[in-house]
């Protein structure tokens, strides 16, 4: 069904229909037309007009260590304090089945042979090593924390994303999962649904640490584009649901940078190292390049409730 809905979008839609159907869309999910840097009928197929650019300028980048990487509804951000980490308010995932983990023998769990530098290695923890161990493995400051935020860009959003920080990737890990709808309401429902969903993690180091970026992809298309990463391929027919494919990389990433999309809306999920005086900001409402420092209501961390999407 997701493979089919993606060639239904790339269908060439005739030119005296483009400014309705788009209109309709723009109306329907909230699309911004002030922002589109086009004429409507320009775009010449549905999978154009989601994944369109912005006018220049209209995103400036703050002068902070990290931004917003995408357009969207920010459904909850905070201190990462146990494995299991909240998707939406009391629903929780697994940061050891979204992240992924290495086995005793230094592979993959899809038996790739791979040969990360400390801190990525996770060999040496045991099956049922504590929460302590597990982050003193990722941690490069002992005195830090992690943290996570998760970001739901809706079908009306902007759907190209960009680098949230000045950093370097050096792994790729991508799970070849399902395709559930990442809808906030539907998440509330589905405990675990981020660790189940096609994804691709980007790790490597920031100017606090450990930094990671993951792409969930998301029912109708999933498809995930990163501009840097040529070998990746998602939402394929020869890849199997829950195969896991890892490779190294070796790139920096500027604060601010465009480095990919989504062929349809989806989810972004930071998880990283920060002091332990980070803040996020009390808001629920992101643009590309808003800052991601501030003040938060609680001690911990600040649940957002997403507005009702598609």
């Amino acid at each position: 069904m997701s493979r089919s809905f993606g060639k239904l979008t790339e269908v060439h839609l005739p030119t005296t229909l483009r400014y309705y159907i788009y209109s309709l869309y723009a109306f329907k999910t909230g699309v911004n037309k002030n922002e589109i840097p086009l004429e409507l009928h320009d775009y010449e197929t549905l999978m154009e007009f989601f994944t369109r650019a912005l006018k220049p300028g209209v995103r400036p980048i703050a002068s902070c260590d990290i931004v917003s990487p995408a357009d969207g509804t920010m459904c909850h951000c905070g201190m990462v304090d146990n494995f299991e980490i909240e998707q939406v308010k009391n629903v929780r995932y697994s940061i050891k089945k979204f992240l992924g983990e290495l086995n005793t023998k230094c592979e993959d769990i899809n038996k790739n042979k791979i040969d990360l530098p400390p801190p990525y290695n996770l060999s040496e923890i045991p099956e049922d090593g504590t929460w302590e161990q597990y982050k003193k493995s990722i941690l490069h400051n002992p005195d830090n924390e992690l943290y996570q935020c998760v970001i739901y860009l809706s079908p009306g959003d902007y759907h190209r994303f960009h680098s949230p920080v000045d950093w370097k990737v050096n792994f790729r890990r991508h799970f070849c999962g399902e395709l559930f709808s990442v809808n906030p309401v539907l998440t509330r429902w589905i405990p675990g649904l981020f660790a189940m969903n096609e994804r691709v993690l980007y790790t490597g180091s920031w100017c606090h640490g450990f930094f990671s970026f993951t792409a969930v992809g998301a029912t109708n298309v999933g498809s995930i584009v990163i501009y840097n990463d040529k070998n990746l391929q998602t939402n394929v027919n020869h890849i199997k649901v829950n195969d896991v494919l890892d490779e190294k990389c070796d790139f920096a990433w500027k604060k601010g940078e465009e480095i990919g999309k989504f062929r349809f809306g989806s989810t972004v999920v930071l998880i990283f190292e920060a002091p332990k005086n980070f803040k996020f900001p009390n808001v629920k409402k992101v643009q590309v390049g808003r800052s991601l420092e501030g003040e938060e209501v609680e001690e911990k961390s600040q649940e957002m409730q997403p507005e009702a999407a598609l």
